[in-house]
């Protein structure tokens, strides 16, 4: 959920931090206070895309941070901070950051990292799931309904796609090694006088494995020649020259032993000097034996460098090691086989192509079954949705058709089909708000309240499936009223049990439901405008929620049905 969020410099904010509960938190205001800044505040710290408009007149930056806490560790902010080099800690603490400079320029980070705006974007749409009057996100975006409907079942799915990417994947290197070989003789006659260079080239190194790190530690001990005598002959003299340390060592060791005669708590300590000292002695061998060999060999060192100079050559061209080179020498050793033999190669490769894309599809149809089921349950649970929003009369339906389309060898039923990493359905949720008429997108669905509503039903289901954290509606129950706003305020509160929500709006029953209530105000002071918030108590939301069902004059009659209906929204939640 976002805990905090703070915001300094931008619009007619000039400072001001938030703290943000579970549940339902709704947003409400005179228009113009402010409260859509927020929301465009949040919007940008998700990714969104910003503006020098943002900067506060007269500031050098507009800054925006906000703390999101999660606790469940299979969130996929995990696996994002992992693959993009973020380290999140199992507390579950994520700051997201960033500033717009009045130049234009904009700095993100995550977790004090540096970071594009494409990566905070990434972390954005695992935390934040934004839904305004005109902007409706990923549900409306047709190219994410597979995504979504894949959410659904995902225990199943999850497997299934697994499966199917490997051998997709595996089809898309075939047929680029298919290609290749099928082009023109000219090119390949080109490619096989290359290879035959680059292979004889690294045949005649003559390459060790590991010998690069090899001849590195030989090299650095000939260049410190002197440092290594030095400190070893210093040792030995001191252990065995004229300061005779073992000689010292030697003669406490006998004292030892003749206390020990007659004090046996000395025994252990005896016996563990005697140990020490036997090594200490081991070691002075060792160091006289190693210093009688040492020898500085100036030849030796100019093969060496000879030698690590021709294998950087190498590396600039083959590899960053030499047992990378090696390995792409035995690369390069199998595609000259194969090019001399090209004939044969592309009748191999037409053969596995075959092959592999009978797997791939078997794998599709498979993906294409579990959808079809998916989409019976998910149409079952939208209509029940829809049902609770007065919509019972509208038809909600989800369109699976196979994408046609060139796709190397890949044919259905005699017809070419078009693959990707979601296999070959092309997934579209349908809607239909009159009896009679047919089903269409829901882009165009007509009727704001209509909209407003199916997209709520959605987000009902799909808020857990999403796994965001916060799930964020900028006014969308503008057009509705009486037993639908109620039905809305009812729906809001239901997603808000398996995610945060923030409401911004208009309607005294969705106030009337919230959990916590910030009252968004616009005032000003030293002649500039400045926005302030206040999260309002209980008296303090009668006086509210009566002023929006009155609009500008507050009268008793309002502030009684203010109370009925936070006492009604108490019993439908608890």
């Amino acid at each position: 959920m976002l805990t905090e969020l703070s915001i300094k410099d931008f619009a007619i904010i000039e400072e001001l931090t938030i703290t943000f509960n579970k549940g339902l938190t709704v947003l409400t205001g005179e228009t113009g206070a402010g409260k859509s800044i927020i929301i465009d505040a949040i919007e940008l710290l998700a990714g969104g895309r910003g503006s020098v408009e943002f900067v506060r007149h007269g500031a050098k930056k507009a800054s925006l941070e906000g703390l999101f806490s999660i606790d469940d560790l299979t969130h996929p902010v995990y696996s994002i901070g992992e693959a993009f080099g973020i380290d999140i800690d199992s507390d579950g603490m994520v700051v997201l950051s960033r500033t717009i400079s009045s130049n234009g320029k904009s700095i993100c980070r995550v977790n004090g990292h540096l970071v594009t705006l494409a990566i905070l974007k990434e972390f954005g749409k695992a935390l934040i799931d934004i839904h305004t009057q005109h902007e409706t996100q990923s549900l409306m975006d047709v190219d994410r309904h597979i995504e979504l409907l894949d959410l659904y079942n995902q225990s199943q799915m999850q497997d299934a796609k697994k499966e199917y990417v490997t051998l997709y994947r595996k089809l898309l290197t075939v047929q680029k090694r298919f290609k290749q070989l099928n082009e023109n003789e000219q090119e390949m006659a080109q490619r096989l006088d290359l290879l035959n260079f680059q292979l004889n080239e690294l045949q005649q190194a003559n390459l060790i494995p590991g010998e690069d790190g090899q001849l590195r530690e030989e090299r650095e001990k000939l260049l410190n020649y002197e440092k290594i005598f030095t400190g070893i002959r210093d040792a030995y003299e001191s252990l065995s020259g004229e300061q005779r340390a073992i000689d010292w060592l030697s003669m406490a060791l006998s004292g030892l032993e003749s206390v020990s005669e007659y004090d046996a708590s000395f025994q252990e300590k005896k016996e563990s000097f005697t140990n020490y000292f036997y090594l200490i002695e081991e070691i002075s061998i060792d160091l006289r034996n190693y210093l009688d060999q040492m020898e500085y060999d100036s030849e030796r060192l100019n093969e060496l460098e000879s030698r690590l100079n021709e294998i950087n050559r190498l590396q600039k061209k083959y590899g960053s090691t030499v047992d990378d080179m090696l390995e792409y020498a035995s690369e390069i050793e199998d595609e000259i086989e194969e090019l001399k033999d090209k004939d044969s190669s592309i009748e191999k490769l037409d053969q596995e192509l075959q092959e592999l894309g009978k797997d791939v599809l078997i794998e599709a149809a498979h993906l294409h079954d579990l959808r079809k089921k998916s989409a019976d349950h998910l149409k079952q649970s939208i209509h029940k949705e829809l049902k609770d929003l007065y919509l019972e009369k509208a038809t909600f339906d989800i369109d699976i058709s196979i994408k046609n389309g060139k796709m190397g060898n890949v044919e259905l039923d005699g017809k070419p089909v078009q693959l990707s990493e979601n296999g070959y359905d092309h997934v579209q949720f349908l809607i239909s708000t009159n009896p009679g008429e047919p089903v269409k997108e829901l882009s165009k669905v007509a009727s704001g309240g209509e909209l407003s509503r199916i997209m709520l039903a959605l987000k009902k289901i799909f808020a857990k499936h999403q796994g965001v954290t916060s799930v964020i509606f900028d006014e969308v129950d503008t057009g509705v009223s009486g037993r639908v706003a109620q039905a809305i305020a009812e729906k809001m509160h239901n997603v808000s049990i398996g995610s945060q929500v923030l409401c911004i709006t208009h309607l005294p029953q969705v106030a009337a439901m919230a959990d916590t209530h910030i009252l968004i105000k616009k005032q000003a002071k030293a002649n500039r405008t400045i926005t302030s918030l206040e999260a309002l108590s209980t008296e303090n939301r009668i006086i509210e929620i009566g002023r929006m069902i009155t609009g500008t004059e507050l009268t008793a009659t309002s502030k009684e049905h203010a109370r009925e209906l936070i006492d009604q929204a108490k019993k439908t939640k608890y």
